[in-house]
């Protein structure tokens, strides 16, 4: 199962992508965990990530699709994976496509999660409280501010990528509201049907 997982920050990609794992046997590739990764190995390319990431900016799309690129050719994306975090714009889906195709696969469906902004912020700041009360270390990139930014940017570029996905007869929409069970069953359906 190849999948892509799309909905803007906070609308439970990261843990549907998850339960997507548990019921496939296939890895989740978090763009984010990834470029976290990278910031922590302190690399060149992690210094440079992280500077991009603590203004609330976008990493450039030639270092991100080489990153997914190279991930997906690793062995244990042979039968599937389920992107979460990644494409965020047509032209990344584009080159994902592109990319697939020059490794003869596709993709079985683009799953978009559908939620209300106002209960976004509410999610993020229940995220940051919970991870501060279990004593952890909140993501530099969950501030307001910085989450602001990146859901004004995600409305920016979602209607297009949605309408590629849509044309290409790829994208499942799934009501994010519910709770996560319920969010779970209905891609399962979803994806079955």
């Amino acid at each position: 199962m190849r999948l892509v997982v799309l909905g803007p920050p906070g609308a439970g990609k990261g843990t549907q992508a998850r339960r997507l794992v548990e019921r496939y046997g296939v890895p989740q590739l978090s763009t984010g965990e990834m470029l976290r990764a990278a910031v922590a190995d302190g690399t060149e390319l992690g210094r440079a990530v992280k500077a991009i990431m603590d203004r609330g900016e976008l990493v450039p799309d030639e270092v991100m699709n080489q990153m997914v690129s190279d991930r997906i050719d690793r062995e244990d994306c042979r039968n599937g994976f389920i992107l979460d975090g990644y494409p965020r714009t047509v032209e990344q889906a584009t080159a994902l496509t592109d990319m697939l195709d020059r490794k003869g696969t596709k993709l079985d469906g683009a799953i978009d999660l559908k939620v209300d902004r106002a209960m976004l912020i509410e999610r993020i700041a229940k995220r940051v409280a919970d991870t501060l009360a279990a004593g952890g270390t909140v993501r530099s990139d969950d501030n307001p501010e910085t989450f602001a930014r990146r859901l004004e940017e995600y409305g920016q570029t979602a209607a297009p990528l949605l309408d590629y996905y849509r044309h290409r007869g790829e994208l499942v929409q799934v009501d994010g509201m519910q709770g996560m069970e319920a969010v779970t069953r209905n891609i399962a359906n979803l994806l079955s049907g």
